[in-house]
């Protein structure tokens, strides 16, 4: 059986798009892309998913907890699950609140820096990069990520530099999906199924 673990956000646990800060409205578990990805690659393969909402790629939040920070926590799950076959990092969203006040680049460098933490690992054999699809400044999270429209521009392009230059899968979750204009962080029901059965071919492809 050939294991894949995904190492995400809020996207990756399966948070709906957001009414109020109050509300958390979760996808049901059959529904996040992670899950539909699993279904498209059948028995052979076991899908785990690793999503904490708020995650970034390297950062301490001193908002809403140093446990976010992506590369503090990364070498306890790798070895958790090892050996892992695919890991695939979908991470970069969070980076863009406000109060980080990060470039694209520089979130584009926090992800290979995960990279290459894995890698020194040696827990999984294949890596692909997820670059998030581009945020837009709406509903009750537009104050959060005041700037991220702006501080998207180019993101993909980044990793995609990044993810080539450390050996890395790159995939664009912005080529089939976008974000729901509800708060313009989270994915629909429906971007959730796009992405699950994009990254299911992604993954079947060899390299």
């Amino acid at each position: 059986m050939r294991k894949v673990l995904i190492y995400g956000d809020s996207n990756s646990y399966g948070s709906a798009p957001m009414p109020a800060l109050t509300a958390y409205p979760v996808h049901g578990r059959a529904q996040r892309w992670g899950d539909v990805m699993a279904r498209a690659l059948g028995d052979a393969w076991e899908v785990i998913i690793e999503g904490l909402p708020g995650r970034t790629t390297v950062h301490d939040d001193p908002i809403e907890g140093a446990y976010r920070n992506g590369l503090t926590v990364l070498p306890a799950i790798l070895h958790s699950h090892a050996p892992i076959d695919d890991l695939v990092i979908c991470l970069g969203a969070n980076d863009h609140k406000m109060r980080f006040g990060l470039s694209a680049q520089d979130i584009a460098m926090g992800v290979g820096r995960l990279v290459r933490e894995a890698r020194a690992s040696e827990t999984a054999q294949r890596i692909v990069v997820v670059c998030p699809p581009p945020l837009r400044e709406r509903g009750v999270l537009a104050e959060m990520f005041k700037g991220a429209e702006t501080r998207c521009a180019g993101l993909a392009d980044h990793m995609a530099e990044i993810a080539m230059r450390e050996g890395a899968v790159f995939f664009d979750a912005g080529s089939v999906i976008s974000v729901d204009n509800l708060d313009g962080v989270h994915w629909d029901k429906a971007a959730h199924e796009t992405l699950g059965q994009a990254m299911a071919e992604v993954l079947r492809a060899p390299g």
